[in-house]
This record gives structure tokens, sequence and C-alpha cells, in this order.
């Protein structure tokens, strides 16, 4: 057989196996064989797929953002409150479960706590601006400014450094309608 035929039989073959692929992805998915109930796990071949798919997308649209080279104190309080508004009921925190009805997500969304091991602040404010899709995680970009989302961000950084029993001490002061703070001065947020 001549070298052209083969190429032209294995074109062929590729095409084929390319279409049935379509074909049959286009089957399961009008078959309606898949259970998106969130009561039933993801197969753990989805969640490494979605997951793994989150990480790297995030890591190429964060490329770039750099955070402020300083947060001050009423910055840092004004994310606790953020945070306290709009993150904690799902994320929880050192001191603080997550919501019960947070139990029926799928995916369960993550505690916090080691985010900024994992993320850099570009990322983490990335993540808080534009949400992630099929996750839950809103898009606050559309009701909070830039300068809250870095100021949420600021807090999940400081809030590592900080004793556990902080957030939970700040909530029980009502730290968050209080026109008076305590302020222990400008924070320096290291960049990874």
């Amino acid at each position: 057989m001549r070298l052209s035929t083969v190429i032209k039989i294995f074109a062929i073959a590729a095409a084929g196996g390319l279409l049935l692929a379509i074909l049959g992805g286009f089957l399961f998915v009008k078959s309606g064989i898949y259970d998106v109930g969130a009561a039933k796990r993801h197969t753990k071949f989805t969640e490494w797929l979605t997951h793994e798919t989150m990480i790297h997308s995030v890591r190429r649209h964060a490329r770039g953002i750099e955070p402020p080279v300083q947060t001050t104190a009423a910055q840092l309080v004004s994310g606790f409150c953020s945070y306290e508004t709009h993150c904690v009921a799902c994320h929880g925190t050192a001191g603080v479960a997550r919501e019960q009805w947070v139990n029926g997500f799928e995916p369960q969304p993550p505690y916090l706590l080691d985010a900024t091991q994992t993320f850099t602040p570009g990322q983490l404010f990335w993540i808080a601006k534009h949400g992630i899709k099929m996750t839950g995680m809103p898009a606050w970009g559309e009701s909070m400014s830039d300068r809250e989302i870095w100021n949420v961000v600021a807090w999940l950084e400081a809030s590592r450094r900080l004793p556990p029993q902080t957030y939970v001490r700040w909530r029980s002061e009502g730290n968050c309608g209080a026109k008076s703070m305590p302020t222990p001065g400008p924070l320096s947020i290291p960049r990874p």
C-alpha cells in the first residue's frame, strides 16, 4: 500500500471517529441520562475535570492583576464586613461554620481558610469579581466595587495571620455598623 493511501485511510477514519464522538455526545446530552440533580455528587472524573478547568482558567484570566500596595485598617475592617455580609454563609471561616442550606450545593463551596495559599491575591480578586460558572459563586463585580472586592481579598490575606477567634470576636462586637473602630494602622499585604 502506498503512503498516500494510508494517509487517506487514516484521515477518513479520524474524521469518522470525530463525527461519531460528536454524535455520541449530542445523543448523550439529548437522552437526559446524566443526573444533573445537586443531591447526587459529581463523579470523580467530572469533579476533577471541572476543578482543573476552573484552576487553569482563573490562572489565565487573572494574569497581570496586581493588588493595591497597601491596605489600611479601615479597608481591612470593610473587607471583614463585606465577607460577613456576602461570603461567610457559604464559605464559613475560622470559628464559624457554613450555613446548613449550603450543604445542598454541588459542588460544595470551599472553606477559604487556605485560599490564600492556593490562589494569589489577583486570582482571588478575579474569582470574586467574575464568579465561577456552575458552582453558585456569583460575580460580585456586578454589585461590589473593585475596592470593596480588594478589601475582601485583604481580609482573607490578613485573617490567616490572625488568631482564629478574631472573626468571632469582631462579629460579636458588631464592628460592621460601628462608626469608630480601633485602628491598628496601615497593613502591608505581602505579594506571593
